[in-house]
C-alpha cells in the first residue's frame, strides 16, 4: 500500500473511532464535565500526522450530537485542532517518552480546559446556578481539565507505549 494511501485509510480510522467512542458515551460526552474516552486518541499526532486533520474531522462530527451544536462544532473542533496540531509538533521535536506524552498531553488537555467553557459559559449562557459567569468559566475548566487530564493521560499513555512497541515490531 503506497504511504498517502495507508496515511488516508488511517486518518479514517481514527476519525471514525473518535466519533464511535463520543457516541459511546453521549449522554456523557457533552457539558461541563466530559467523559469522553475518545480524547485519548489526541495522543495519535505525537506518531502520524494525519492524526491532526483526522482528529478535527471526528470531533466535527462528534460535536454534531452536541447541545451546543453550531458553537461547538466551530469551537470544541477548533480546539482539538489546535490541540492536535500543538501535539504534533510536541512529537516532532521532543525525543524522550516521558516529555512526549507529558507536553504532547498539555496541549488537548488546557485547549479544551480553556475553550469549551467559553463555549459552554459565554456562548451558550450555561451558568445558571452559579453566582457569576466567571466562576461558572472556572468551575468548568477545573472540571474539564480534570476529565480530559484522566483520558489523554490514563488512556493515551497506555496508547503511546502500544503504538510504540507495535512500531517497533514491524521496523
Amino acid at each position: 500500500m503506497k504511504k498517502s494511501t495507508q496515511q488516508l485509510c488511517r486518518a479514517g480510522v481514527i476519525a471514525a473511532l473518535y466519533v464511535a467512542l463520543t457516541y459511546a458515551f453521549l449522554p456523557f460526552a457533552f457539558g461541563p464535565f466530559q467523559i469522553r474516552p475518545a480524547e485519548a486518541l489526541c495522543i495519535l499526532p505525537l506518531f502520524f500526522p494525519e492524526a491532526v486533520p483526522a482528529l478535527f474531522v471526528g470531533c466535527i462530527l462528534s460535536n454534531l450530537t452536541s447541545p451546543y451544536v453550531l458553537f461547538d462544532v466551530v469551537f470544541g473542533s477548533l480546539a482539538t485542532f489546535l490541540a492536535a496540531t500543538g501535539t504534533y509538533f510536541i512529537g516532532k521535536t521532543i525525543e524522550k517518552d516521558f516529555w512526549k506524552i507529558l507536553l504532547g498531553g498539555v496541549c488537548p488537555v488546557l485547549a479544551n480546559a480553556l475553550i469549551i467553557p467559553f463555549v459552554i459559559v459565554f456562548l451558550c449562557g450555561g451558568a445558571e446556578g452559579y453566582s457569576s459567569a466567571v466562576i461558572a468559566y472556572f468551575s468548568f475548566a477545573f472540571s474539564i481539565l480534570i476529565t480530559e487530564s484522566v483520558f489523554v493521560y490514563g488512556l493515551g499513555t497506555p496508547l503511546y507505549f502500544a503504538l510504540k512497541k507495535y512500531g517497533k515490531r514491524t521496523s
